[in-house]
C-alpha cells in the first residue's frame, strides 16, 4: 500500500499549522488551532488530536522552526498558547562580498541556455534591483561552459512528453554525414555527460539513438501529438548504453595563443613554443562535436591544425555564430575557435 497520500496529507497539515502560527499576533490555544487547521478538525477524538498535535510540534522544532509556548491569556496562565517567533523564523539580510558576487555573475552566465536560462536571468535581475553590482572584471579569463541542455533539448523534451513526431537535421558521428531524420521520440536521458534522444526512425523503420549535440538547427514538429505509442518496456538509458560507445582517443594539433587556453594546456600531451606568441599543443579527444564546441569558446585564441574533421566542425560553429551576413572564413586563423 502506498504511503504517498498520507505523506501528502501530513505535509499539508504541517504547512497549514506553520501558516496559522506564523501570522497570528497572539498565541493560540490548542482548541483554536484545532478549529483553524482543517486536518485537525477531522480527528476522531480529543485524544487523537492531542497525539497528532504533539507529534507535529516536535516535528516543527526538529525542522528548526521556532515554535514558542507561552500563556495565551493572562488570567489562565496554566493553559499554554502557541505561536512562531517571526524574528527567529525570518532569514537575515543577505550580503555578498566582491568575490562572491563574481561567482554569482559567472553562474548566471554559465546557465545561459535552455531550461534554466529564465531562472538565472531572474536571479540576476533581483540582485541588480537590490543595488548589487557584479564585478565582471574579476571574471576575465574564466569561460563558463556549464549547460543545462543542448539547444535542441527543450523541443526534444516536449516532443517526448507529447508523443509528437519530429524532423531534424542530424550529423552522424565519424563520417560527419548530414541528413534529415524523421523520428517518433520515445525518451530523453543523459549518458556520461551527454544528452540523447531515443525513438523510432520512420525512414529507416527501426529504433535509433540520437545525440542532441549533433542536431543542427531547429527540431520541427512532423505530426500530431499522441499519434504513436511508446513501447511499454522502453528504458532510454539501457537503449543508449548499447549504442553510445565512445571512440578511441585521437590526437588534435592546436595552435594556442600564449596566455590563453589554459584548460587545453593542462590536458595536452605535448606543448611546443613556436616563438611567435603561440604554442603548438597536442590534445587527445573522443567526441568531435563536443571538442569543437569547447575550442570555439576560446575565440581567436585557439586554431585547429589537425584533424580536418575537427577543423571543419569548428569552422561550422564559428560561421553559425557570426550569422548569415558574415562572409566565408579563409586562412588558418579562421580555423580557430
Amino acid at each position: 500500500m502506498s504511503t504517498q497520500p498520507n505523506a501528502a496529507a501530513k505535509t499539508e497539515r504541517l504547512l497549514n499549522l506553520v501558516i496559522c502560527l506564523l501570522y497570528t499576533r497572539r498565541p493560540l490555544s490548542k482548541a483554536k488551532i484545532r478549529d483553524v487547521v482543517p486536518q485537525y478538525g477531522t480527528s476522531a477524538s480529543d485524544e487523537a488530536f492531542d497525539r497528532m498535535f504533539e507529534r507535529d510540534k516536535d516535528e516543527l522544532r526538529d525542522l528548526g522552526i521556532p515554535l514558542v509556548t507561552e500563556p495565551f491569556d493572562a488570567l489562565f496562565e496554566d493553559e499554554p498558547g502557541y505561536r512562531i517567533d517571526r524574528r527567529e523564523y525570518a532569514l537575515p539580510e543577505i550580503s555578498f562580498a566582491a568575490d562572491e558576487l563574481a561567482v554569482l555573475g559567472l553562474a548566471s552566465r554559465a546557465w545561459a541556455q535552455a531550461s534554466l536560462a529564465g531562472p538565472a536571468a531572474q536571479a540576476l535581475r533581483k540582485l541588480e534591483a537590490a543595488g548589487v553590482e557584479r564585478d565582471d572584471s574579476s571574471l576575465i579569463g574564466i569561460v563558463p561552459r556549464v549547460r543545462t541542455a543542448e539547444p535542441a533539448f527543450e523541443a526534444a523534451k516536449n516532443a517526448v512528453l507529447r508523443r509528437t513526431p519530429v524532423a531534424f537535421t542530424y550529423r552522424t558521428a565519424g563520417s560527419g554525414e548530414v541528413a534529415i531524420r524523421h523520428v517518433q521520440p520515445w525518451g530523453i536521458a543523459s549518458w556520461h555527460g551527454r544528452w540523447y534522444l531515443t525513438g523510432f526512425d520512420t525512414d529507416r523503420n527501426a529504433p535509433r539513438v540520437f545525440r542532441l549535440g549533433r542536431i543542427e538547427g531547429e527540431v520541427a514538429t512532423d505530426g500530431k501529438p499522441s499519434s504513436y505509442e511508446v513501447p511499454a518496456d522502453h528504458q532510454p538509458k539501457a537503449m543508449i548504453s548499447t549504442v553510445a560507445v565512445a571512440r578511441d582517443p585521437q590526437p588534435a594539433a592546436l595552435r594556442v595563443r600564449v596566455g590563453a587556453g589554459h584548460s587545453l594546456r593542462r590536458r595536452a600531451t605535448t606543448v611546443a613554443p613556436t616563438g611567435d606568441m603561440w604554442s603548438l599543443i597536442s590534445v587527445d579527444f573522443t567526441d568531435t562535436a563536443a571538442f569543437a564546441e569547447e575550442i570555439s569558446s576560446f575565440g581567436p585564441d585557439v586554431v585547429v591544425e589537425d584533424p580536418t574533421e575537427l577543423r571543419d566542425s569548428v569552422i561550422r560553429r564559428l560561421t553559425g555564430a557570426l550569422g548569415p551576413a558574415s562572409g566565408p572564413t579563409t586562412g588558418s586563423e579562421g580555423a580557430g575557435g
